[in-house]
């Protein structure tokens, strides 16, 4: 797949997050079935603006820091619990196959 189907392939996965769920970086690149969590991280900082993007969290259940407070409000606007700035992934972490 060339850059532009994997660009919409990343963002077409997170925008299939519902609310309440999250998904990691690395989620995604599986999910996808390219790359890895460096790659759709770097597509979610270029293009990632339209699509939930607070969805995506890294595996430890800790916010990217440039984006950290406004994205743990708005998983608490989701209904995501955050306890000491982190998710519990065991407990909200998206199965695609749901």
């Amino acid at each position: 797949m060339d850059r532009e189907e994997y660009v919409e392939a990343v963002l077409r996965a997170v925008e299939s997050i519902p609310p309440g769920q999250v998904a990691t970086y690395g989620d995604i690149a599986v999910y996808v079935g390219q790359g890895g969590p460096r790659q759709v991280g770097a597509i979610m900082r270029e293009y990632g603006g339209g699509v939930p993007w607070w969805r995506v969290i890294r595996a430890s259940g800790v916010p990217a820091d440039e984006v950290g407070g406004e994205q743990l409000e708005l998983l608490r606007g989701d209904g995501v619990r955050v306890t000491n700035g982190k998710v519990n992934l065991r407990q909200v972490r998206w199965d695609p196959e749901d």
